[in-house]
């Protein structure tokens, strides 16, 4: 041996990403690392149109991706998109990476807009949420497999939440829904990891606070969610995973 790790590799696997439906996210480079290592990769966004045009690009790459269109905060409709995910590929899914969300300021408690608390839990928290219910079935069908959830540094102690309890809020939640779901699904093989970045380099955030930030850069999220995801990660669960 020359103590080389080995390459992970997901042929014959299925994995669902989702979040993906414009370029410049971090969805995208999730969604192109796990093709590339072969597995058979869906991505979800509520844009469908968006998602296509993704995955038309990443097919003509010869990766094999499909794209669809769901708003993961709708339990029949989420229900129903993994549904056909599952029956493309055997009836099984056998990784999950919950990319979808967003990020906006909600302001000081006391003077903050309750509709955009309301929609930082509902694309956070809840579109985590249902992507998890609707796919642990088919996790459990494939003898398990692993969940990887996007929390924030910001949740981490130490962190600075002030203007942004609407966004906390729902990161905290999602850690919180990680944990639970680690205890519960590790005797079917399912294990759940969070990963808690600092600002991650992506168009949005580029364009918000410009290029001389400390980045966390997209491809090293997509790797870290990639090793979570396989089976040299077979020990690992319920962790938050800071990178920054």
């Amino acid at each position: 041996m020359n103590g080389a790790a080995p390459a992970l590799r997901f042929d014959g696997k299925s994995v669902v990403v989702t979040g993906v439906g414009r370029a410049g996210q971090v969805g995208e480079v999730v969604a192109k690392e796990f093709a590339k290592r072969g597995a058979a990769v869906a991505i979800i966004d509520r844009d469908g149109a968006g998602a296509e045009i993704l995955a038309a690009a990443m097919r003509a790459d010869r990766l094999a991706v499909d794209a669809y269109g769901c708003d993961l905060t709708d339990a029949a409709a989420t229900a129903a998109t993994f549904a056909r995910i599952a029956g493309a590929n055997g009836g099984r899914i056998h990784a999950l990476a919950n990319v979808a969300g967003g990020f906006a300021m909600s302001g000081p408690v006391a003077e903050s807009d309750p509709a955009v608390f309301q929609r930082q839990l509902a694309i956070n928290l809840g579109s985590a949420y249902g992507a998890t219910c609707a796919c642990i079935p088919f996790m459990r069908a494939a003898g398990g497999g692993g969940i990887v959830f996007m929390a924030a540094a910001a949740i981490l102690p130490g962190g600075k939440v002030a203007g942004m309890a609407g966004y906390a809020a729902a990161k905290a939640g999602v850690t919180a829904l990680m944990r639970a779901v680690a205890q519960e699904e590790r005797p079917n093989g399912i294990r759940a990891n969070a990963l808690a970045p600092t600002a991650i380099r992506t168009d949005v955030n580029l364009e918000s606070m410009g290029a001389k930030f400390a980045y966390v850069e997209r491809e090293s999220v997509a790797g870290v969610i990639a090793f979570l995801c396989s089976t040299e990660a077979a020990n690992i669960t319920g962790q938050v995973i800071e990178l920054a």
